[in-house]
């Protein structure tokens, strides 16, 4: 047992060896690719941290103690030696084991950096010009360590939070083609045949009867893991079931024979499942809370306190809604006027959907900096106030007014077309209706009435929005980063899966730099992408402050309140959930159980 959980058992009583942990997931999102180099259009939670995270460890893992920085002890790279001149970082492997023997080296590491420079445009966190393409030289030291150099310094912290972070080792056993052992890890050339072998294995990651799914746990790929659990099945109903990895190296080994988790299809069936007791850990549906608190990391009074305990999990992240910059048609133009996204943005009351939606559970997101846990990483002119843009319907009215639009009919119409002051913008021909399809997830009572009352007062406005709901995991592959072609139509409008992303260190670039591969619209902005590229190369704060404070104002997304990414409930008898990780990652080698208290 480890210090740490010598000292939880102390407190919260000796750990029982063993048991099943059944765990409830948000409906909408079952894990749809195991193969860690995860593409874009699943790039998220569900996929990632929840799954991938558990089996394949990455080169640094995050916040274990509740605190926003790295864990060196479970993490698989000791901490960066910086040269002098700051342009080179040299990281050291700790000889931890593969589940097939191996020890974890050098090569592992080459094996994902080599991965990025070829097939960069197919991973999620991918930004053009960054790692590693900022990379002039790169390779192995000795068997245990490896050097990147860099064209210019670079802000460490960003370095280590945002770009070696992005890095998961891969195994030996993992660098071949079907015809036998290849050399990825040493050689450009190969990559390409590995990458094409390596996803065929994987299967189709947007199909939703992707058979693959039921084959993973016997794949004698995906079974190599470097995490502490492994994959025991995956059935073609979503289940997914873990055992221990045995020979897991980290310090934290799993105390649970099983860790089970059960998708779900609505807010409604989450809370039956818990309060039947079919489940150890869920959450608390927001529509389900009782009353209202006022502080949103420690929640208020719980429905199920019988059975479970309230642990809101809140993380450093922020949520929007998705603009879709691609769309070929007239839409794509409409989301490139700043006026009709700060009109869109003008008409979400955050303020009335937290006490009256979210019920205190929520709070709101002024720009791309989470507002929770405070820091002074926030701009001044965000804090505590809604600036720039406040809910003001009649500002979103004359906003359109102001720039061409008859606003006496909902959907408004295009009277004044043109590129000049007063007119339009490019692209928009006159007699356009200013009517936008949104599209959001379905099963979430709370996300329908906050869109809902979006819809309404984005029609005072003279704005339509037509609403649909969508299964989530089909929403995210269809609304996906695209670029019009015919096989790729791209053709979406307004996304919102009722998430966004999650930090480790708020710079951007992933989000919002152009062609970045966790910008899901498409945004493109040079001035954002200038102020972006100066706050990666300082730790200036006023760096970062100008850059949120131009994002707010120019909105590439429409900031949506934020809330915790779960209220989890976990039944009485299990511990170890807490403290809640700041990154949203999941530790259930973690949890155990106690005797049945009295």
């Amino acid at each position: 047992m480890t210090a740490q959980l010598t000292d939880l058992a102390k407190a919260e009583g000796r750990p029982k060896k063993g048991g099943v942990v059944t765990w409830a997931c948000a409906p909408g999102f079952p894990p749809a690719v195991i193969f860690p180099f995860t593409p874009p259009e699943r790039m998220g939670t569900r996929n990632v941290i929840e799954f991938q995270a558990l089996m394949y460890r990455t080169l640094y893992y995050f916040g274990n103690t509740g605190k926003p920085e790295v864990d060196y002890d479970l993490s698989i790279g000791e901490e960066p030696q910086w040269s002098e001149d700051g342009l080179t970082a040299t990281i050291t492997v700790k000889p931890w084991k593969w589940s097939n023997g191996e020890t974890l080296c050098a090569d592992n590491v080459l094996f994902w950096v080599n991965l990025m420079k070829v097939k960069g445009a197919r991973y999620g966190e991918y930004v053009p010009g960054y790692f590693p393409d900022n990379c002039v030289d790169y390779g192995k030291v000795a068997e245990d360590k490896v050097y990147f150099t860099f064209d210019k310094a670079y802000s460490k912290r960003w370095m280590l939070m945002n770009q070696f972070s992005t890095i998961t080792p891969l195994p030996k056993s993992w660098d071949r083609t079907a015809a036998g052992p290849a050399n990825a890890s040493g050689d450009l050339a190969d990559v390409e045949a590995v990458y094409e072998y390596l996803m065929q294995q994987q299967g189709n990651a947007v199909e939703e009867d992707n058979a693959h799914r039921t084959q993973w746990a016997e794949s004698p790929i995906w079974s190599t893991v470097s995490g502490p659990w492994r994959l025991k099945s995956y059935t073609q109903e979503g289940i997914v079931t873990f055992v221990p990895n045995e020979h897991y190296s980290g310090p934290n080994k799993p105390h649970l024979d099983e860790f089970r988790q059960l998708p779900t299809f609505s807010d409604e069936e989450q809370f039956e499942m818990l309060k039947s007791g079919r489940v150890q850990v869920g959450y608390l549906p927001l529509s389900f809370a009782d009353g209202s608190t006022d502080d949103p990391t420690r929640g208020g009074d719980n429905p199920l306190a019988q059975s479970h305990k309230l642990v809101p999990q809140v993380v450093y992240c922020i949520r929007y809604i998705s603009l879709n910059f691609n769309n070929p048609t007239v839409a794509g133009k409409l989301m490139a006027q700043t006026y009709l996204r700060q009109a869109l943005q003008s008409s979400l009351d955050q303020d009335t959907a937290v006490s009256e939606i979210y019920q205190g559970y929520a709070y709101r997101q002024n720009g791309p900096v989470p507002m929770i846990p405070a820091t002074d990483l926030v701009s001044p002119g965000q804090r505590g106030v809604a600036w720039p843009l406040p809910f003001d319907v009649a500002r979103a009215k004359r906003l359109l007014e102001d720039n061409g639009w008859d606003t006496s009919r909902t959907p408004a119409v295009c009277v004044n077309p043109g590129t000049g002051p007063g007119q339009a913008g490019e692209g928009i021909p006159a007699g356009t209706k200013l009517s936008i399809l949104l599209r959001y997830v379905e099963g979430r009572p709370a996300l329908t009435e906050l869109m809902t009352r979006f819809k309404r007062a984005a029609a005072e406005a003279g704005i339509e929005l037509r609403l649909q709901e969508v299964y989530g995991s089909i929403l995210v592959a269809e609304d996906a980063p695209c670029v019009p072609s015919e096989d790729t139509p791209c053709l979406w409008e307004m996304c919102c899966w009722n998430g966004g992303w999650v930090y480790h260190h708020p710079t951007g670039e992933i989000v919002f730099k152009t062609d970045a591969g966790g910008n899901f619209g498409h945004y493109t902005d040079p001035r954002a992408d200038e102020l972006i590229q100066r706050t990666v190369t300082s730790d200036d704060l006023d760096v970062l402050y100008e850059y949120q404070d131009y994002i707010a104002e120019q909105v590439p997304v429409i900031f949506t309140p934020n809330f915790p990414i779960r209220l989890l409930e976990v039944a009485h008898n299990l511990r170890g959930a807490e403290p809640i990780n700041p990154f949203a990652n999941i530790a259930p080698e973690n949890w155990y159980y106690v005797e049945d208290e009295a």
